[in-house]
């Protein structure tokens, strides 16, 4: 589409956009009696108005109920996890009985490496990325230091980062494979990012998971930025184990539960180590209070305790909503109001003297999702600062970075025009 940059164009685009109407579903915070431009559901998303009705009906039902809302609410509160597995399915690629929720990222990531990092003295290297998120490294780390002791091999030998080239904003992917298949016989575990939070590369999963397998390592994924953003395919990839947060695209709240997956497999695996809990029990004979662990077969066997019914209703507000529009639809809307945003960044660039934008996320659809990252050179935070002063909630990271993410339920053409208004307008009063 040859895009233009202007009012006109830009409401044109959302008087066609089959998703408009659920910018009316969210709650923005308002600035100067108006709406934000909103570019941060890649951190926090955004509360759907229907978040409230969801949760008042759990307080409702333990206040009427008390004890009894366990097995007697509206969603019963034994079984309100499960309502998840549908929808979760969907946005994953993943079979019903792969996926759940429970804990947050990185406890779960934690406890499934109890499952998929088994190293030997021989076997012990972890390959990942390199500027992974920040809890990825340290959990990463810790597990490592955590096995060495026993196994006694090196602790600074087991994380292997695959590395930029020099010049290069990407991580290559011909490197990560080369990577992998250099450290082959030593490999226990690849973990990556699915989407790198920095940059906002997307990772060929698929490619990286075959490679892994066939060096005999497990292969995992950290789906924190990908989840409720990408296409993926986690069944027919053959992908291991993975766990996502809930609270950046799917919207449920500051810190909220984590989904995660683990493939059919591994389900009837019973060598495979787990640290077990009440509620991985077989359900049917969880409150006989047996004494040896019975798993339930599927990904709710990794369940540990009791589901935090409070924090799961936001978060089931929220999947139904994405039950009801499909990964589809909503990609396709990312694909073109990111190409917009990418295309007024650069229209933006012409029009000023004093700026230069250089967005580091790859250019190719298929290496993306909504987040663009922007290098503003000649520009510091006092230019970010300006934006959130001006009501443009963005995100920056150093040394010199804007995250901007145009997330598909909440954003608008609209908002993309005047955002590089704003931007313009702010660059030139430094002019």
């Amino acid at each position: 589409m040859n895009f233009i940059n202007s009012r006109e164009f830009a409401q044109q685009l959302d008087a066609q956009d089959e998703l408009a109407a659920y910018k009316n579903e969210f709650i923005f915070p308002q600035h100067n009696g108006k709406n934000v431009i909103y570019f941060t559901g890649n951190s926090l998303g955004l509360q759907p108005k229907r978040t409230k009705a969801y949760v008042d009906e759990v307080m409702n039902d333990w206040a009427n109920m008390a004890v009894e809302g366990h097995f007697f609410s509206k969603k019963p509160w034994w079984d309100y996890h499960e309502r998840f597995c549908g929808p979760l399915s969907k946005i994953v690629g993943a079979k019903t009985s792969e996926v759940g929720v429970m804990n947050t990222l990185t406890v779960n990531l934690h406890l499934l490496m109890v499952s998929f990092y088994q190293p030997t003295k021989s076997r012990f290297k972890i390959v990942c990325e390199e500027k992974a998120f920040p809890s990825d490294q340290y959990m990463l780390q810790s597990q490592v230091a955590f096995h060495a002791k026993s196994l006694g091999f090196n602790p600074s030998e087991a994380i292997v980062e695959v590395k930029r080239r020099d010049g290069q904003l990407n991580i290559s992917h011909d490197d990560i494979i080369k990577t992998i298949e250099e450290v082959g016989d030593e490999l226990a575990l690849v973990l990556i990012g699915g989407v790198n939070y920095y940059t906002g590369q997307v990772f060929d999963m698929e490619t990286i998971t075959k490679a892994g397998h066939n060096q005999g390592a497990f292969v995992g994924w950290d789906l924190a930025h990908a989840a409720g953003n990408i296409e993926m395919q986690l069944h027919d990839w053959g992908v291991d184990f993975a766990a996502w947060c809930s609270y950046k695209y799917m919207n449920s709240g500051p810190g909220n539960a984590s989904g995660y997956f683990v493939h059919e497999k591994h389900h009837k695996n019973k060598e495979l180590s787990r640290f077990a809990g009440w509620y991985g029990h077989n359900k049917e004979r969880r409150f006989l209070m047996e004494p040896t662990f019975d798993p339930v077969e599927g990904a709710n066997g990794w369940q540990v305790s009791n589901l935090p019914v409070l924090s799961l209703a936001p978060y089931l507000a929220s999947v139904e909503m994405f039950e009801e529009v499909g990964m589809e639809k909503l990609i396709q809307k990312r694909n073109q109001i990111t190409s917009y945003l990418e295309f007024i960044l650069h229209e933006i660039d012409k029009e000023v003297a004093s700026a230069e934008f250089e967005v580091i996320t790859p250019a190719n659809q298929n290496e993306r999702g909504c987040q663009l990252s922007v290098y503003l050179h000649g520009q510091g935070k006092e230019l970010f600062n300006a934006l959130m002063q001006n009501g443009v909630i963005t995100d920056w990271r150093e040394p010199n970075v804007i995250r901007l993410a145009p997330v598909p339920f909440y954003t608008s053409f609209e908002d993309m025009y005047d955002f590089g208004q704003i931007l313009k307008k702010l660059i030139n009063s430094k002019a």
